[in-house]
């Protein structure tokens, strides 16, 4: 059980990543929305990826609806708001750490994006450690657009904030070999 403990830390690490970068951040630009160089704010990157999370821990028991997600819009432009929402996240997946056998749990997954959404169409199988595996991607995707946005505003970043774990290792690894 020892990798599902790692997997949920890492969950949580960037879940905390995510509270820094808002803390730096504030309301204002968290909120700004500019259509003209991109089509979604920081706060509503920060509000998709906390849904997720949301669809995730209200679906322990067996069944995962990503295409219900409540899409709280003082989410996207309260950012003392959202900071609370993802310590609220992290304390949940902190109570899995102690029961790391719950992630082989089977779950039903509704994510159907497309024509068929909310029409009833059919889920897939998965386990909560698959989940958390594709919260952790799907989290470090929008983080790249996050920082990409905000390094267009004029706004640094954390350089790897937005990278995968696995591009670091391997950038590290890189920087190994080539040191003297």
């Amino acid at each position: 059980m020892a990798y599902e403990r790692i997997l949920v830390r890492e969950n949580i690490y960037h879940l905390q990543q995510g509270i820094e970068l808002m803390e730096r951040m504030g309301d204002e630009l968290y909120r700004r929305n500019d259509p003209a160089r991109f089509g979604s704010g920081p706060g509503k990157h920060f509000r998709h990826i906390l849904d997720h999370y949301l669809s995730f821990i209200g679906g322990l028991q067996g069944e995962i609806d990503y295409d219900a997600r409540e899409r709280d819009a003082r989410l996207e432009d309260d950012c003392r708001y959202a900071m609370g929402k993802t310590r609220e996240i992290i304390a949940d997946l902190e109570k899995l750490l102690d029961q790391p056998q719950i992630l082989q749990r089977a779950v039903q997954v509704i994510s159907n994006e497309g024509e068929e959404a909310g029409n009833g169409a059919p889920g897939s199988q998965s386990t909560l450690k698959r989940e958390l595996q594709f919260l952790l991607s799907h989290t470090v995707h929008h983080y790249a657009l996050i920082a990409l946005i905000l390094r267009i505003q004029g706004f640094e970043t954390p350089k790897e904030f937005g990278v995968a774990p696995s591009t670091l290792k391997y950038q590290k690894s890189l920087a190994e070999e080539c040191a003297p």
